[in-house]
């Protein structure tokens, strides 16, 4: 009976997954939906866990007020959305109207909830995003990334209310292991999101782009623009964008219509009944969310829900002092009584094989991958996983997964596993045996020697002369990631160095590839 409430009220946000067909005409956007329903099965799927949903929704009222279904004109639509506050360009077309009407028409009773959702995360996001400068309108990407859960886990093992993969998280300082996993982390998580949707504007320097090429990643954008006469408008490279992200604006838009035109469509929020005001406590010894629910008379799923990277439940503060969310009302009574909550049943609760039980993600299985045709790739000097990806048309995030590869590092000799359109089977078979110069070819780019990057690690030198007096250069190192390496000299920012290095995605740095850095005067 729960499952199925679940997907009464989760099913909307994914509807707007629908593969689509479409052709521009007149700057009008037509489309025609496919009946298929598989992947919005399998992305609902990864949602069932969603604690909110659990504890509030399941007992809310979530029909509609009111029953007639308000319908509006293209010319209202369009109006409405040029007058929202909104520094980013919003355009308006009929995939976007489709999209409005999946919120506002179809499932109205499931946009309720996420409209009681918004009270709890948008005022957070609101704040980080205004402190780094960006348009704060850009919180409800959140609202297509996650549907709000930060417990959310994609096929491609993208994690949060962002959705950073392993690689990306870690790039940007997010803590990733069996206990803690800080992409959970609502607060942590939009910092690291903030940093990265400000990296990628320094890039594009147009906010559409910078939604999109966080939804494929930045390198599928630049091939897009590179194949579309390097037009850098959203739709004018349209067709040339992985099918989930053509669908992945035309849903910003319209989620962004839908929050705030929701009572002209007589749409009244679900209330989620969890506490709104919250603190955080920082502690430095190990301590339990199951020791602290029985001793402040808390429910478990809720201390749960407010800290959703403590995968185990174990807080391990002993080894780095780690933040607890709870109600404002029970902060005081935390502290007070932080003795008698951490010898609570101790033994139970803080031994080894306690603190290392499973945790919400499951042990690592490949995909079933249906309708693709499996081919073989052997590693060769020279090649890096961003290459690969755009030499065989596959997602970057998808050749890690297929693979296992949870950094960036491969080595020569490795075999990779890569699913393909059968219908270019002839094409892709080929590419094992080409040279690197010939792979490059096939999308217009340099040879090996212009590019300075190889799989094969260098030594632990990092920083070494340049025979240039402006530049030093950076050898970079196992476990560097780009943001990092910004820290490592002053002045400079991630950004500044993916520019000088002809870097569009920062993920695909290799060990042993030599950076060059702008000395500061």
């Amino acid at each position: 009976m729960m499952k199925m409430n679940l997907k009464t009220i989760i099913l909307p946000l994914f509807i707007t997954l629908l593969p689509l067909s479409a052709s521009a005409v007149n700057d009008t956007i037509i489309i025609k939906n496919d009946d298929s329903t598989e992947r919005i099965e399998r992305d609902l799927d990864s949602l069932l866990n969603n604690w909110f949903i659990q504890m509030s929704v399941a007992r809310a009222d979530t029909s509609p007020a009111d029953s007639i279904i308000t319908e509006f004109s293209d010319s209202v639509y369009k109006d409405r959305i040029g007058r929202i506050n909104s520094v980013i360009l919003l355009p308006y077309n009929n995939i976007i109207r489709s999209h409005i009407h999946v919120y506002t028409e179809r499932k109205v009773d499931r946009f309720q909830v996420m409209l009681g959702l918004q009270d709890y995360y948008f005022p957070m996001i609101e704040d980080i995003f205004d402190f780094y400068g960006l348009p704060v309108e850009l919180k409800y990407m959140a609202v297509i990334e996650s549907a709000l859960n930060p417990n959310a886990v994609s096929r491609v093992g993208a994690t949060g209310l962002w959705q950073f993969m392993y690689s990306t998280g870690r790039m940007y300082g997010l803590t990733i292991n069996s206990v803690v996993d800080e992409r959970r982390d609502p607060v942590k998580a939009t910092h690291a999101a903030a940093r990265y949707l400000k990296d990628l504007y320094g890039i594009y320097n147009d906010w559409i782009l910078v939604i999109a090429a966080y939804n494929c990643g930045p390198g599928n954008v630049n091939k897009a623009i590179r194949r579309s006469d390097n037009r850098k408008d959203y739709w004018e490279i349209y067709y040339r964008l992985p099918r989930e992200t053509r669908g992945y604006i035309p849903q910003y838009v319209a989620a962004t219509y839908a929050m705030n035109y929701y009572r002209e469509h007589n749409i009244t929020p679900v209330q989620i009944d969890l506490p709104l005001a919250v603190d955080t406590v920082m502690v430095s010894q190990d301590i339990h969310l199951e020791q602290i629910a029985a001793v402040l008379s808390l429910p478990l799923a809720e201390i749960r829900a407010m800290n959703p990277q403590y995968r185990t439940g174990l807080v391990p503060g002993k080894s780095k002092p780690s933040a607890i969310t709870l109600p404002v009302d029970k902060l005081g009574e935390f502290i007070a009584m932080t003795d008698t909550i951490t010898g609570y049943r101790k033994e139970q609760y803080l031994t080894r094989v306690n603190q290392t039980t499973a945790t919400t993600q499951s042990a690592y299985s490949p995909p079933e991958v249906k309708g693709r045709t499996a081919l073989t790739y052997v590693v060769k000097d020279g090649d890096n996983l961003g290459y690969i990806s755009e030499w065989y048309d596959v997602g970057l995030s998808d050749l890690r997964y297929w693979n296992n590869i949870y950094r960036n590092t491969i080595r020569i000799g490795q075999k990779l596993t890569i699913y393909v359109d059968p219908a270019k089977v002839d094409r892709y078979s080929k590419i094992n045996s080409m040279s690197f110069t010939e792979k490059q070819k096939l999308e217009g780019k340099v040879t090996a020697a212009a590019t300075g990057v190889s799989v094969t690690p260098a030594a632990n030198t990092s920083v070494s002369s340049s025979s240039d007096g402006d530049f030093e250069l950076y050898t970079v190192r196992t476990g560097d990631t780009v943001w990092d390496i910004a820290k490592k000299f002053d002045g400079v920012t991630a950004t500044e160095i993916m520019k000088l290095n002809n870097i569009s995605d920062a993920s695909r740095i290799q060990v042993g590839q030599k950076l060059r850095i702008r000395k500061k005067s």
